[in-house]
């Protein structure tokens, strides 16, 4: 269901019950889209996200964690100025319209009382989140600046008046009447669920398909009861927020009427605001981000793939090269038979035990010697260039297993870690640094390493890139630590803080190394375990790369309700 009205409405009502009366105590903007609201009310913290991602924009309380920028954006010090230590007054949503504004009263530098207004504004593509100077209703800051030249009806800068988004002229849902809303509806027209869509003011294609599938009769005294029905569920805030799989993944806050199976169901809006968006936006921001890293790792595999084509058609020529000794050693044996000029030889094959007579073709131009000569230069020249060959061919899909690693790391990577993937590639000569990072180089940190608490507090570690698992087994992780990884499968390297682990703990490490590597999607995946002393790296090999021995196998099959309760409980 998309963040509609409705969606709107009943998240808007349910933060009225967490978060009022409640004061802003910090304020970050993780991205150029996104920004966190800690709230204290009733005792209480809350992590409110206001996000205006054109794909996923919405607000909701969140339990996930954001990295935030050394340097806070310009907007999010502006926020801080004015709302840092201020005290909520009321959130409300404009009509039934994706707008809702958060009314706050602080103090100013003198002491004396303001009130500002944030609003939210969520509308796609032109989603924004504007504060407002409460008396004067001028804009102080926004999170994207709309000049006239963007838009003519709405000046969206610094001291410009705000003005809200120009009104669609709907009928208010809450407010309308079974029979009016009947009255804009044409039954002759047909496509009643857009026409709806047309009529109800927050009413997305998916709530008034909902209302369609209600109206069972199809007749005018059907539709009017199943508008009533949703009309009294709205005002009762009789909300029933769950996630759908099928036909694909999406959340609604509505009975659904149509679905026969509800995949999960949750008691608040915000849990399954949260449950449904977790990752979405930032597996986005890093599908942007990672865009020319994806690029160039394809373009070198189809690169790679070519060069191996190549070489196994060398590798298939020289499988005839004993041919060529063979007729350099004829030759030689029968060159009283030749003379220079000739095309051809007939000779006795004495490696047939039969003895048959044997064509040699000859080069006319060159002398009986001569020809012979050439036989044995061609079988040495593909007996030398199989030796190489055959190592090429391995050095090549070496190389198609490294950057088929890389890009399984990219798919699970956080935008942090993409960082990492990059300066990798540069350090391994794939790429060139450009100089404006130079001085990035000298002031590296070192990997940071993803850690979990396992149920019986055991810690277990995580590398999500070759960086980071590189860091993590050579260096983190003392000898006596258990080590993991998925078997003959590119993955994550994981590591718990024992050398003998329960079973359980094992099984949950076992989890984020098949989660984490390419067979995320597979079940009954097998996942080697060693203690870390047994881990080596051989010298010269790429980042990441280890051999192991004395390790056991155990098999599983990665769920998210595992890795999620991980992540509930991580360390850092």
């Amino acid at each position: 269901m998309p963040f509609d009205g409705i969606v709107t409405r009943a998240a808007t009502n349910e933060l009225q019950s967490k978060v009022l009366p409640g004061k802003i105590n910090k304020i970050y903007q993780p991205t150029n889209s996104e920004l966190v609201l800690t709230i204290r009310s009733n005792r209480q913290n809350y992590n409110l996200l206001l996000s205006i991602h054109p794909t996923y924009a919405r607000f909701h309380i969140t339990n996930e964690k954001f990295v935030n920028p050394e340097e806070p954006p310009l907007f999010c010090m502006v926020l801080r100025k004015h709302l840092t230590a201020s005290f909520i007054e009321s959130i409300e949503q404009i009509e039934m319209e994706r707008v809702v504004v958060i009314t706050l009263q602080s103090k100013n530098e003198i002491g004396d009382i303001t009130q500002k207004q944030l609003y939210i504004e969520l509308m796609g593509k032109h989603s924004n989140i504007i504060l407002v100077d409460g008396e004067k209703n001028h804009i102080i800051d926004c999170m994207k600046h709309i000049g006239v030249s963007q838009n003519r009806y709405r000046t969206l800068l610094p001291g410009q008046p705000y003005t809200l988004p120009p009104s669609q002229d709907k009928l208010n849902p809450l407010e309308v009447d079974g029979d009016t809303f009947i009255s804009k509806l044409d039954f002759n027209q047909g496509k009643i669920d857009q026409q709806i869509v047309q009529t109800l003011s927050g009413f997305s294609p998916m709530a008034a398909k909902e209302l369609y599938n209600r109206s069972h009769l199809g007749n005018i005294d059907s539709y009017r009861t199943a508008f009533l029905h949703i009309q009294e569920e709205m005002k009762g805030n009789q909300w029933k927020p769950h996630i759908v799989t099928e036909p694909k993944e999406d959340f609604h806050v509505l009975n659904m009427t149509s679905h026969v199976a509800i995949e999960h169901e949750f008691h608040s809006i915000h849990e399954m605001l949260d449950a449904f968006y977790s990752g979405k936006a930032e597996r986005d921001r890093v599908k942007q981000q990672a865009k020319d890293l994806l690029r160039f790792i394809k373009n070198e595999k189809d690169k790679n793939k070519r060069k191996l084509k190549k070489h196994q058609l060398t590798l298939k020529k020289a499988e005839n090269k004993d041919t060529y000794q063979k007729q350099g050693e004829l030759l030689t044996a029968h060159l009283h038979l030749v003379k220079t000029g000739d095309q051809d030889v007939t000779v006795t094959d004495y490696y047939d035990p039969d003895a048959k007579q044997l064509t040699i073709a000859l080069n006319p131009q060159k002398t009986p010697s001569e020809n012979a000569q050439q036989f044995f230069k061609t079988y040495q020249k593909m007996k030398t260039s199989e030796q190489v060959v055959q190592k090429e061919i391995l050095k090549t899909e070496r190389e198609i297993d490294y950057l088929d690693q890389l890009a399984q790391q990219i798919e699970v990577a956080h935008v942090e870690d993409i960082t990492d993937i990059r300066e990798e590639l540069i350090d391994e000569g794939y790429m060139k640094r450009k100089t404006k990072d130079i001085k990035k180089k000298q002031r590296q940190k070192r990997p940071k390493i993803d850690q979990f608490i396992a149920k019986d507090g055991t810690l277990i570690c995580l590398g999500k890139n070759n960086k980071q698992n590189e860091y993590l087994t050579m260096k983190m992780a003392h000898r006596n630590d258990t080590w993991l990884h998925t078997k003959d499968i590119p993955g994550s390297h994981v590591v718990i803080r024992s050398d003998k682990p329960s079973e359980e703990t094992l099984f949950e490490a076992a989890q984020l190394a098949a989660y984490y590597s390419k067979s995320q999607n597979s079940s009954s995946v097998p996942v080697d375990y060693t203690l870390v002393r047994h881990v080596k790296k051989p010298n010269g090999s790429k980042p990441g790369f280890v051999t192991y021995d004395n390790q056991k196998t155990l098999t599983v099959t990665p769920t998210k309700e595992v890795i999620d309760a991980l992540k509930s409980r991580k360390a850092n």
